[in-house]
């Protein structure tokens, strides 16, 4: 006859909390973890040594291109100390600098309300058109004493961070249209998105950019003129948001039928189905794709300098390439506008993840 012995208990497992015991965690929870963690430990053994003593021990930080002539010399960052401002506004008239810094605190200031939850409200809308009146208004002038400097002379960080706000603004509200309709029952519709996406997709950024800039004026009426920041605007809206409705229509593809057919048994319609079912979830769903192509965008506004727009990048060409004695030192000018690209970005792609946590707190860890 068997005779249950049960099994004598055991410790509770220790829970160990802190920051020495998250790091254990994440860097040496188990063999193929730790061997990864000892091996890029190495390498930065390695590497930054050497690194440290290029970018800090020997570099050079007055803005005077002598010392860093010499043998032996580290880092040139006078070339940024020296060449700020023209990389930052560009052709901006030098005297009127203060009209694009101001303009760019308070289009920053408005892209931070955005983000924060306690300001989603209708009032924010209205509070972005005003504040792009403004915007436009110091940097174009002609009003309130304001000389008037023309679209050509913008350049810069206010130029980037210009056209990559306003082209994702506009481009998402018209993927989602264009999603909707390439799942439209009406097949004119369906097949009018369908071509439309395809068609530039088809086609590189570049060359979006070259038709805008050059080609399209060429079917405007004698005497009509449309201003090329605007032509550009289009271009890249048109071409963003043909990639950002791919990704919203894998959201709704994603979506269960069943939510369908729970919202039609409840009596809603067409329209407040897809505005309080479908899109919240798919959205929801395709955050990260959103959110790549949002920081794909920021970056591709480098582009806009053939179309002779000079943003960050274009304006870093005309600050070094106008002055011989600081053409050797491209490098660390580049790495300084790097530094700006890497902190938008990083920025953003951490307003992701947390819009993920706020939106799907179940699923998320």
């Amino acid at each position: 006859m068997a005779v249950f012995v049960p099994i004598p208990p055991r410790p509770a497992p220790l829970r160990r909390r802190g920051p020495l015991a998250g790091l254990r965690a994440r860097l040496f929870a188990d063999t193929p973890t730790t061997l990864a963690t000892l091996t890029l430990v190495a390498l930065l053994a390695w590497w930054l040594p050497p690194l440290l003593d290029w970018a800090v021990l020997r570099a050079h930080w007055a803005p005077r291109f002598e010392p860093c002539t010499l043998d032996g010399a580290g880092a040139c960052w006078g070339v940024v100390a020296e060449k700020y401002r023209l990389i930052l506004l560009g052709r901006y008239p030098y005297e009127e600098h203060w009209r694009p810094l101001l303009a760019t605190g308070l289009l920053l200031a408005l892209l931070g309300a955005s983000c924060l939850r306690r300001c989603w409200r209708p009032a924010l809308l209205g509070l972005w058109l005003g504040g792009l009146v403004l915007y436009f208004g110091l940097m174009h002038g002609g009003v309130a004493g304001l000389a008037v400097v023309e679209t050509g002379r913008w350049g810069g960080l206010p130029l980037t961070l210009l056209l990559s706000t306003l082209s994702i603004a506009l481009a998402f509200p018209l993927a989602v249209v264009v999603a909707l309709g390439r799942r439209s029952e009406l097949p004119a519709i369906r097949a009018l998105c369908t071509v439309y996406v395809e068609l530039v997709r088809g086609v590189p950024l570049v060359s979006v950019l070259f038709m805008a800039s050059f080609l399209f004026p060429l079917f405007l009426p004698q005497g009509l003129s449309i201003d090329v920041l605007l032509r550009v605007l289009v271009g890249l809206t048109l071409f963003a948001a043909a990639y950002l409705a791919e990704v919203v229509r894998g959201g709704l593809q994603a979506l269960p039928r069943g939510q369908l057919e729970a919202a039609a048994a409840l009596g809603l319609s067409w329209w407040q189905t897809q505005r309080r079912v479908v899109l919240p979830q798919a959205l929801a769903a395709v955050l990260p794709g959103l959110m790549n192509h949002f920081i794909g965008l920021f970056k591709d506004t480098s582009l806009v300098t053939i179309v002779s727009l000079y943003e960050l990048t274009g304006a870093l060409g005309l600050a070094l390439n106008s002055d011989a004695d600081w053409r050797p030192y491209k490098l660390e000018a580049y790495l300084f506008i790097a530094a700006i690209y890497f902190l938008f970005c990083f920025a953003m792609s951490g307003y992701s993840r947390w819009v993920e946590t706020q939106l799907r707190p179940g699923q998320v860890r």
